[in-house]
């Protein structure tokens, strides 16, 4: 082959290669720099890119691009069509909260009577888009919510959160970091087809609040909290109506708690709690709020680290069911390391039933270094059982540690409290304390504490039907390891060296 004929494929393979690396990117790009953005930190640039996103979504769409910078905003509104890109280098950097550095204020919303503020509002954020369909924000840069409130400040604008999504569709946010997120970093409301991939949270308050949401799917994702929730599925009323968070996944995460900062930082830090005299949170929860409830929901492959453990909780009228759990480790758990709950607070409209929480699978969980207060906790209450729960594969490592009067308390109902597992007290059994539940499949669990421990591994308390199969458990002495009572129908095979056959009360 002569050298020009050489010469001429290699330039049609360039051809090509440029071709195709060209319909890889976008079609339209618009950059905030031509459109007065400064990027320097000083200089407010919100104008600049509102401005932008303007002229993309006069066009029909297109991507909104942030080069490298520091970019002090206030209220960003996002459109239709539009993606908004933050190369890496590039930070939004939300300024401190006034009508001159220009954040928006809260809207009229449906309601304030069944939920707070946080969960009423979504114009008073620094990123904000209402009744949108196909919107993105993705990019290797960040968000710095630097002046965002932590909480509601009763008559200030009250710019609280660094995301804030309201009824929209088709929404895309990867591969961003979010810094100090407010109230919250991502709060999603009414949105559905809802993909968040690839984000790392390290915030002051819940990292991402997925509420009343349909076919979601979070993944690689990796979230620290310590004074609230990681990933948190809700079902609220803030729409005006009872709405279910269903068809969902998440899966390939991590929450944790440690100091906020130090996660990005990568110091990871455990300072600020002792200094304060609270325990992390940091957890994936479903609740508190839980008036539509949830359905249809798979978590996998997620990893939990110095947080409170995974909480299931539906206290408003919803139906909570059809979940499945697999694949989780977690270390330096501060609480119950798996918390069902289901109550009667009723944060809702009059004459709404109690909810049904049911047909929940869980399976194989490790977990070590459990602080000893609370073990595995699952209680309904008096009249409403929880339901059809199997839990297999799983092995805890408890701290021990408990005393034979936290044996003998009597741990209260809380029917209507607030559904945290704390809020119970140091409970009767260092390993699995159930209550209320009909139908319970317990299979290959193995329970062990670190120090002695003077309480029972198991506490079954108004169970009925019930199947414990190749369970093992550390027991101290001549403790029994199961303590039941108003109980019926509870099987026992080749479990904790007692004989097969139904447990007596």
């Amino acid at each position: 082959m002569n050298t020009s004929l050489q010469t001429a494929k290699l330039m049609l393979v360039m051809l090509l290669a440029s071709i195709k690396l060209a319909s890889a990117r976008p079609v339209t790009s618009f950059n905030v720099k031509d459109f007065g953005a400064i990027g320097d930190g000083i200089n407010l640039d919100s104008k600049a890119i509102n401005k932008t996103i303007e002229a993309a979504a006069n066009a029909g769409g297109g991507t909104v691009y942030l080069p490298a910078g520091n970019y002090l905003s206030g209220s960003i509104h996002l459109k239709s069509n539009i993606s908004l890109f933050l190369d890496q280098g590039a930070t939004i950097i939300a300024a401190p909260v006034s009508v001159e550095n220009g954040y928006d204020d809260e809207e009229a919303s449906v309601n304030t009577t069944y939920q707070d503020s946080g969960h009423s509002h979504w114009h008073n954020s620094l990123i904000w888009g209402e009744n949108l369909h196909d919107i993105s924000i993705l990019g290797q840069g960040s968000i710095w919510g630097k002046g965002l409130y932590k909480d509601y400040v009763k008559g200030k604008q009250t710019a609280n959160k660094a995301i804030a999504l309201y009824l929209c569709r088709n929404v895309n946010i990867r591969d961003i970091s979010i810094l100090h997120g407010g109230w919250f970093a991502i709060l999603a409301t009414g949105v559905d087809n809802l993909t968040i991939d690839n984000v790392k949270l390290d915030t002051n308050r819940d990292g991402m609040d997925i509420d009343c949401c349909r076919n979601v799917h979070v993944s690689n994702c990796s979230v620290n909290s310590p004074y609230d929730d990681g990933i948190c599925l809700k079902s609220t009323f803030g729409l005006g109506f009872a709405r279910a968070t269903e068809n969902v996944t998440i899966t390939n995460c991590e929450v944790s708690g440690f100091d906020e900062g130090s996660f990005l930082d990568g110091t990871y830090k455990r300072t600020k709690n002792a200094q304060y005299g609270t325990s992390p949170t940091g957890r994936i929860k479903f609740g508190t709020e839980s008036n539509g409830g949830f359905k249809n929901i798979t978590i996998s492959n997620c990893i939990f680290n110095y947080c409170r453990g995974l909480a299931l909780e539906t206290v408003d009228g919803g139906l909570l069911e059809d979940v499945t759990i697999n694949n989780i480790t977690m270390r330096d758990i501060v609480n119950a390391p798996i918390f069902l709950r289901l109550a009667s607070r009723m944060r809702g409209p009059e004459n709404v039933p109690v909810g049904e929480l049911r047909r929940v699978m869980i399976s194989n969980i490790v977990a070590y270094n459990v602080e000893p207060g609370q073990g595995v906790l699952i209680s309904g209450i008096p009249g409403h059982p929880i339901k059809d729960i199997s839990i297999h594969d799983v092995k805890i490592y408890y701290k021990g540690g408990g005393t034979t009067a936290q044996a003998e308390r009597t741990v209260p109902e809380m029917e209507k409290g607030y559904p945290e597992p704390g809020s119970f007290g140091v409970l009767l059994a260092y390993g699995f304390f159930i209550r209320h539940v009909e139908g319970l499949k317990l299979d290959n669990i193995e329970l062990k504490f670190l120090n002695d421990e003077q309480r029972p591994a198991f506490i079954f308390d108004d169970v009925k039907t019930a199947e414990l199969r190749f369970v093992r458990a550390d027991v101290f002495g001549n403790i029994s390891p199961v303590s039941i009572k108003n109980c019926e129908d509870v099987n026992i095979f080749q479990s904790l060296n007692l004989a097969n056959g139904k447990l007596k009360n």
